[in-house]
């Protein structure tokens, strides 16, 4: 017998939707020992260091390092530092935003 079941898929609108959901939320919480926490439950210990390091690289690409050099120290793919080099270059960058407000606490 066939499985009948309604298997309904989520729509990129309630993906995007939730996404913004946890965003929100975690704007609002002042706690980084909790979002650390949180993080630890969302995502597995190989996505949490490929978060960290996308981090770092964007940090290192911030001071001047070249991109052989990131791919070299992080272990890590020229496509994946060419995407966050060219996002930290985008008018109105998030990256940018974000490395100026660390620099400024």
């Amino acid at each position: 017998m066939e499985n009948t079941e309604n298997t309904e898929e989520l729509s990129s609108k309630d993906l995007e939707g939730a996404l913004r959901e946890m965003c929100k939320l975690l704007s609002k919480n002042n706690d980084a020992d909790f979002i650390y926490e949180f993080f630890g439950c969302l995502f597995t210990p190989a996505e949490m260091n490929d978060f960290a390091k996308r981090w770092l690289l964007v940090r290192e690409i911030d001071k001047g390092t070249t991109q052989r050099e990131i791919a070299r120290k992080f272990h890590i793919s020229l496509c994946k530092i060419t995407r966050g080099s060219r996002e930290l270059k985008k008018d109105d960058s998030a990256f940018r935003k974000l490395l100026d407000y660390a620099d400024n606490l």
